[in-house]
């Protein structure tokens, strides 16, 4: 039986396979890296709305109860932002937007997770309720939960005043709705009976 000999690798033989280890090492590295970089750009374009033109406030806003609601809106922003249950709104070309910040990031909000005192908020908020009282920011951040919880508003004249301009017209436009169904059909029966003869 022959001894097998092992022979001892050569120096030479040695700093190759080092290299090539090396070699082999970076390239996992590169790859690995490429990988994770492209997953997170891909996670960060998905999150952020594209379609929004970008609109930021140069520090934190005051604010301004929309009578009627607990939503607030900030009377100095020439675009639509609104606060509600903890979150910020911005309507833009049929969508909403929705941020954590009054500066956002913000994302799409899908038709059904629009609250709906946002829906029906009067067309003319901006302009109707320019001139109420202004809260600052740092009292309005502090005091939002509570205010709500404990019906603050109720109990200010403005804000029922508002609730109850918001009533009145609700009723007008279904009484307007109602005479203009109840002229439709009357038409529609007089056409019925002139057909007839």
């Amino acid at each position: 039986m022959k001894k097998l000999l092992l022979q001892r690798p050569s120096k030479e033989d040695s700093v190759m396979r080092k290299r090539q280890f090396g070699w082999l090492l970076v390239l996992a590295l590169v790859f690995g890296l490429a990988g994770f970089v492209s997953r997170s750009d891909a996670g960060v374009n998905v999150s952020i709305g594209v379609d929004l033109p970008a609109y930021r406030f140069g520090g934190p806003p005051e604010l301004v109860v929309i009578p009627g609601t607990y939503a607030y809106f900030a009377p100095e922003a020439d675009v639509d932002i609104v606060f509600y249950g903890g979150y910020w709104y911005r309507p833009y070309e049929g969508r909403w937007y929705r941020g954590r910040g009054y500066n956002g990031p913000w994302r799409i909000v899908g038709p059904g997770r629009i609250p709906g005192v946002l829906m029906n908020l009067p067309h003319d908020y901006r302009h109707a309720y320019r001139e109420h009282p202004r809260i600052h920011y740092r009292d309005f951040n502090r005091n939002w939960r509570n205010w709500e919880r404990n019906r603050h508003w109720e109990r200010n004249d403005r804000w029922r005043e508002g609730r109850n301009r918001e009533m009145r017209e609700d009723r007008r436009e279904h009484r307007q709705e109602e005479r203009r169904d109840q002229r439709n059909d009357d038409r529609r029966d007089q056409r019925q009976e002139h057909r007839g003869r």
